[in-house]
């Protein structure tokens, strides 16, 4: 039997805040107390709160090109990205992996079946300290699209499969001046260059995305995977992704969308580094203009796992909520969304002992230690 002894922590329980003493054994949560007992790790008031779970991260993509056309190798930028994720607090994550992009030469086109096989391979082999599992992000107008994703759909690591549109014109990038700004930034391509991609990506949308998307949406319901829909703008765009049978809505662009996709069950998602900064890269709606009116039901790093923490607290602060309300977003919901709320994502008895530990001094709080079922990772 191995046991650990948290006493003298601020617990984040699911609908209080106590001062007192969580054990683990085992690997679980075995008791919760209030007070503080003369053994153990004292926290010094500390506060003591679930491990994150992530459901939508590039952070693996920036550890595989740190900078243009530099590729690392494959096993060793899987594992630098786990550990990114254990410094940020995540015990659980599903690494998002796209399936095609608008880029003709961008590593999206070719580096997803390495990027997928490196992820089981480390998972498999014990190398990583997170648990991943995978989430397909598949862009529409890629002709292959369905094709690739088709060939995973067993994989035992699949938990979320979204469905992207990055056509210039519409969703994320219905500004133009944005999507050549985003685009030429990043891949370093001429005036003449850009509009020429942007009518390519028209034509394929045309050709592709209608199919594409039949087809992927009768494998979500025949293999009973979670389906999100992603940069939802509009009322018409939501209530397709209600007929898809979506559960999620990753990163609607309008308080319209985000609205009516919440109101009719959908969870939506939102990220970090749009609250860090205070806006969208994209110049769409502010994630803290919905989370204000209670439009949010979870929060992802997106490409910034560090942001996580502070984002947090953030929350907890603008929107005068106490911390294990606004926790939730970053733990129980993103949990429950893809079906591991019984065993993560809070504390209580009989969950897994993934847990983090924090200090805040009022200006920047932050991570003490980080535990994945009882065990030191970060």
């Amino acid at each position: 039997m191995v046991e650990s002894v948290y006493t003298n922590y601020r617990l984040q329980l699911p609908t209080e805040e106590i001062l007192g003493t969580l054990v683990v054994r085992d690997g679980a949560i075995a008791d919760i107390q209030p007070g503080v007992v003369p053994q153990g790790h004292d926290g010094q008031g500390d506060y003591l709160l679930p491990g994150r779970v992530e459901l939508h991260t590039d952070n693996f993509e920036q550890r595989l090109s740190p900078r243009p056309k530099v590729r690392w190798p494959m096993a060793v930028a899987a594992v630098h990205h786990d550990r990114d994720l254990a410094a940020a607090g995540i015990t659980t994550v599903c690494d998002a992996i796209a399936i095609g992009d608008i880029a003709p030469n961008s590593m999206r086109m070719t580096q997803f079946s390495p990027m997928i096989d490196a992820i089981d391979e480390g998972q498999s082999s014990g190398r990583f300290s997170v648990e991943h599992r995978l989430h397909l992000r598949c862009e529409l107008g890629f002709e292959s699209v369905y094709n690739v994703t088709a060939t995973y759909a067993d994989h035992p690591l699949l938990a979320l499969i979204s469905l992207m549109d990055h056509t210039p014109g519409q969703r994320q990038f219905v500004r133009l001046d944005k999507y050549k700004e985003y685009y030429q930034g990043k891949h370093g391509i001429s005036n003449a260059e850009i509009e020429a991609q942007i009518q390519e990506r028209i034509e394929d949308q045309q050709r592709h995305a209608g199919n594409n998307r039949r087809k992927l949406v009768e494998m979500t319901q025949e293999h009973q995977i979670c389906l999100a829909s992603h940069d939802d703008a509009t009322p018409e765009h939501v209530e397709e992704s209600l007929a898809d049978g979506a559960k999620i809505a990753e990163f609607p662009t309008t308080l319209e969308a985000a609205n009516k996709a919440h109101h009719n069950g959908l969870q939506v998602l939102m990220g970090s580094p749009n609250l860090i900064l205070g806006k969208s890269h994209s110049g769409n709606i502010s994630a803290m203009e919905l989370l204000e009116q209670d439009l949010v039901d979870i929060i992802s790093s997106d490409y910034v796992p560090q942001s996580l923490l502070q984002a947090m607290f953030l929350i907890a602060q603008k929107c005068q909520k106490p911390l294990y309300e606004a926790m939730r977003l970053f733990t129980l919901n993103p949990a429950r969304a893809i079906g591991l709320g019984d065993d993560r994502g809070s504390l209580e008895i009989g969950k897994r002992g993934d847990l983090i530990t924090v200090h805040d001094d009022g200006i920047v709080p932050r991570l003490t230690g980080v535990y994945c079922q009882g065990d030191r990772i970060a």
